[in-house]
């Protein structure tokens, strides 16, 4: 691996990263392209080439994850959970929620239990969306 390539890989990771930490709060590309150190253009570019998503669709999914854990591990309703993640509005969150999930909100959580003595790394596996389809 060439040393551009592994520091754009860096860069991408930092950018990630800082996704991942705060994915509740409104994030934007300008903001993301300056953690890694480049143009907004390259950034989706080299996000999208690196991680397989755009950094739109990769947010989305993160809060989507974060979403299913607090339908299934809480009794907070749809719409907090919804602004809990990180989404604008009930409308967004739901057809996105379904895009990646399958199902809705209130569907996912009607047929989730609540997982007993199965290890949460099982659990998660499980329960994680495809970031295909």
């Amino acid at each position: 691996m060439s040393r551009a390539v592994e520091e754009s890989n860096r860069a991408m990771l930092r950018a990630r990263d800082a996704m991942d930490r705060s994915y509740a709060e409104p994030l934007d590309i300008p903001a993301l392209a300056r953690i890694a150190h480049v143009s907004e253009a390259h950034f989706i570019r080299t996000f999208r080439a690196t991680f397989g998503e755009t950094p739109h669709r990769y947010l989305q999914r993160r809060r989507v994850e974060r979403a299913m854990a607090l339908l299934v591990e809480t009794d907070r309703d749809v719409t907090d959970i919804c602004y809990a993640v990180g989404f604008g509005s009930l409308g967004t969150f739901s057809r996105t929620f379904r895009q990646i999930v399958g199902e809705s909100p209130s569907d996912f959580r009607r047929q989730r239990i609540a997982p007993g003595n199965v290890p949460s790394c099982f659990t998660k596996a499980w329960t994680r969306p495809s970031s295909f389809g």
